[in-house]
């Protein structure tokens, strides 16, 4: 069960890492415009705090990879746990004040990870 539940995790750090490269550098770019329906006026607009955005994701996968890496299995269980409810509170605050879709794409596959760490 420890497996799939780090499986798990990494899916999630993953998503986070493609996450950070949508909005740090492909905000402006056609995928960019698309996946976060925007124009490309209110791309260049927003550019910067979408690349601010987008390295607090990226701090976010790096705490998930920190809890899969380290040595210390409490602690390991630890991090993870801390970072993934981060990742849900994130996706929750995003999901009231942006777009539903953030709830299924980033709360939901961080949720769905944590009970499975807690269950392993």
């Amino acid at each position: 069960m420890m497996l799939i539940a780090n499986c798990l995790v990494a899916v999630v750090a993953a998503l986070h890492m493609y996450f950070l490269a949508l909005e740090m550098f492909l905000w402006e770019k056609p995928l960019g415009l698309k996946t976060f329906r925007n124009t490309p006026e209110k791309a260049k607009e927003t550019a910067v705090l979408a690349a601010n955005q987008g390295l607090y994701n990226g701090f976010l996968a790096a705490g998930l990879a920190w809890g899969l890496i380290h040595s210390n299995p409490g602690f390991a269980f630890q991090i993870k746990t801390f970072f993934l409810l981060c990742v849900i509170v994130a996706g929750a605050y995003g999901a009231a004040t942006v777009s539903r879709r953030i709830l299924y794409v980033q709360a939901a596959p961080a949720a769905l990870a944590l009970i499975l760490l807690w269950l392993a």
